[in-house]
C-alpha cells in the first residue's frame, strides 16, 4: 500500500541527513509543500534550527511573472523559505529515491485577507474572515486558480495535492483562539461561514434568496446557540435552525459555486502539467463542510481529479462515501496523523491501515514526517514495514 509523507522544505534544506531518514520511513513518496499557509512548526532534527516561523502565507518557490500588475498575487516567503527552497528540497529527496508530489493550500490565507480587506468571507454579523479567501469572488477564483497551476506543477513533481480547494468558515487555528467557549456544531459552523460579500449577495440572488433577509434569517436562527441551547447534529440540525427552503437554497449555492471552481483548478494544472502528472484534493465527503479538506460531493470530485486525500484522524468512515463510487484507478489515500504530540497514534498506524484498506483506501498519507518525534518515526518506520 503506496504511503507518502508530508514535509515542509524547512525540514530537508539544510539538513543533508532528512533525505535518507525520510526514505527509510518507507514511503515511496514525499508531499512537499509548495504553497503555504502561515504556521510555526518544530524541526526536531535540523542542525541549524529547531523551530521555523512562517509569518504568512507565502509560495515555497520564485514566483514567475504571469502575476505582474496583478493586484492579488502570491507572497515570497521570508527567511524560512528563502528562494526555491521548494527546488532544493525537492532535488534532495528525489536524490534519495523519494517521488516527490507537491502540497499546495489555496483558500486559506490571513495576509491576503488582511492586505485586501474585500476579499474575505464575511459573516451575517457582518465580522470579515481574513484567513478565508470568499471562493464566489471572480478576481480570487482567477488568483486561486492560476495559484494551483504554477504552485503545483514545479519542476521534478509528478503529482499534486490540492487542499483548501473549497469554502473556508469560522474554523481556523488563529493566534491565541478563544472561539471554543459556545460549542457551535455543525449547524452553528454552517451559519457562522455563510458569506455575505457582494459577490454572494449575488450568488444568493440568483437562487431567489433575498441576501438581506437571508443575512436576518441566519442571525435569528443562531440565537439560541449563543444562549446555550444545543443543536441537532448534521444537515437536519442546518434545516432545523434556519428552515429547509433556506438552508437548501443556500447549499445548492455554495456546493456549485465550490465544484465549479474545483473543475477550474484542476483544469488548470492538468494545463500546465505533462501526461501522467496526478491532481488529487484534500476532501471532505460532506459537502456542506468547510475547510482544509473541502467539503466535495464524492461522485463529482472523482470525475474531476485523480482521487482524494481524506481525513481520518476522527476515525475512517469518512473514506466509505468515496469507495462506494468505484472508479476504477482513483486514488483514495488514507490520511493519519504520526505525531503523538498532535494526537496522533503512530503506534496503530498498521492496524489503521489494514482497517483503511478494508473500507477502500488505496493508498496512506502521514502527517508529518518533519514534526514526528524520533520515537513516532521509528513506530512509523515498523508500521509500513508491515503494510
Amino acid at each position: 500500500m503506496k504511503a507518502s509523507a508530508f514535509v515542509y522544505p524547512w525540514d530537508v534544506d539544510g539538513d543533508p541527513e532528512a533525505p535518507a531518514r525520510i526514505a527509510a520511513l518507507g514511503v515511496a513518496q514525499v508531499t512537499l509543500a509548495a504553497a503555504y499557509h502561515s504556521t510555526r512548526a518544530l524541526t526536531p532534527r535540523h542542525p541549524r534550527h529547531r523551530v521555523v516561523t512562517a509569518e504568512h502565507a507565502a509560495v515555497l518557490y520564485p514566483a514567475d511573472d504571469r502575476w505582474n500588475g496583478r493586484e492579488l498575487r502570491p507572497y515570497a516567503a521570508g527567511d524560512w523559505a528563502p528562494g526555491d527552497a521548494f527546488g532544493r528540497a525537492a532535488t534532495a529527496l528525489a536524490g534519495a529515491g523519494v517521488e516527490v508530489h507537491t502540497w499546495v493550500v489555496l483558500a486559506h490565507n490571513s495576509r491576503l485577507g488582511a492586505e485586501h480587506p474585500h476579499t474575505s468571507v464575511v459573516n451575517a454579523y457582518g465580522d470579515r474572515y481574513p484567513w478565508a479567501p470568499c471562493i464566489a469572488q471572480p478576481a480570487t477564483r482567477a488568483y486561486l486558480t492560476d495559484l494551483a497551476a504554477e504552485a503545483a506543477v514545479r519542476p521534478g513533481a509528478r503529482g499534486t495535492e490540492l487542499e483548501s480547494l473549497g469554502w473556508y468558515g469560522l474554523q481556523h487555528l488563529h493566534a491565541h483562539d478563544k472561539t471554543g467557549g459556545v460549542g457551535l456544531g455543525d449547524a452553528g459552523q454552517y451559519l457562522m461561514g455563510l458569506c455575505f460579500c457582494p459577490s454572494c449577495r449575488e450568488g444568493y440572488g440568483r437562487h431567489g434568496l433575498d441576501a438581506d433577509e437571508l443575512a436576518a434569517a441566519v442571525r435569528t436562527a443562531l440565537e439560541p446557540v449563543w444562549q446555550g441551547a444545543p443543536s441537532d447534529g448534521g444537515w437536519p440540525g442546518i434545516e432545523k435552525l434556519l428552515g429547509e427552503p433556506l438552508a437548501r437554497a443556500t447549499r445548492a449555492y455554495r456546493d456549485d459555486t465550490a465544484r465549479t471552481l474545483q473543475e477550474e483548478a484542476v483544469a488548470a494544472v492538468r494545463a500546465a502539467a505533462p501526461e501522467g502528472f496526478q491532481v488529487l484534493l484534500h476532501a471532505d465527503p460532506v459537502s456542506y463542510h468547510v475547510g482544509a479538506n473541502a467539503g466535495v460531493d464524492p461522485a463529482h470530485i472523482l470525475s474531476v481529479a485523480d482521487g482524494v486525500v481524506v481525513p481520518c484522524a476522527g476515525g475512517t468512515g469518512t473514506l466509505t462515501p468515496f469507495a462506494r463510487q468505484d472508479r476504477a484507478g482513483a486514488v483514495i489515500a488514507a490520511n493519519f496523523t504520526v505525531v503523538s504530540g498532535m494526537g496522533g497514534s503512530p503506534g496503530a498506524l498498521a492496524a489503521d491501515a489494514a482497517e483503511a484498506r478494508r473500507l477502500g483506501a488505496t493508498e496512506l498519507r502521514l502527517y508529518h514526517a518533519g514534526l514526528a518525534s524520533d520515537s513516532d518515526l521509528e513506530a512509523v518506520r515498523s508500521a509500513l514495514g508491515g503494510v
